[in-house]
C-alpha cells in the first residue's frame, strides 16, 4: 500500500462522513480516524439533535436514543464495511460502536483480517 497513514484516515473520515450524510440524512460536526494495529478507530463528534439530548435527560430516554442510534448504524454495515474494504483493502472482521449521550460522540472500532498500520509508509 503506496498510501501515507494520515491520507488513509482522512480518506476514511471523508467517506464516513458522506455516508452518513446519505444514509442516516445528516452528518456529525467532526470526524476523526485513527489507524492502530489491526483496528481502525472512528471518534464522530456532534451526533445527537437538540430534541435527542432533551430525550436523554432520563435513563428511559438516554437508553431508546442509543438503541435506536446504534441499530441505525448497525442497519447500513454492509454499507461501512464495504467502504473500509474499498479504501484499505483490509477485510472487516468485526465492527463495535457506541454513543455517549452526555457527549454527542460515536465511536466506531472496525477490527481488520490484519495489522494494517504495519503495511503502510
Amino acid at each position: 500500500m503506496d498510501k501515507s497513514k494520515g491520507s488513509l484516515e482522512a480518506e476514511i473520515s471523508k467517506a464516513l462522513t458522506h455516508w452518513e450524510k446519505n444514509y442516516l440524512g445528516r452528518g456529525s460536526v467532526s470526524v476523526k480516524t485513527d489507524i492502530l494495529r489491526d483496528m481502525i478507530i472512528v471518534v464522530l463528534k456532534g451526533i445527537l439533535t437538540p430534541a435527542e439530548y432533551t430525550v436523554c435527560q432520563d435513563k428511559e430516554g438516554l437508553l431508546s436514543v442509543k438503541e435506536h442510534r446504534n441499530s441505525l448504524v448497525e442497519s447500513g454495515l454492509e454499507d461501512l464495511k464495504n467502504i473500509i474494504v474499498a479504501i484499505t483493502d483490509h477485510e472487516v472482521v468485526s465492527f463495535h460502536t457506541d454513543i455517549s449521550t452526555s457527549t454527542g460522540e460515536r465511536v466506531m472500532i472496525f477490527k481488520l483480517s490484519s495489522d494494517l498500520q504495519s503495511r503502510l509508509s
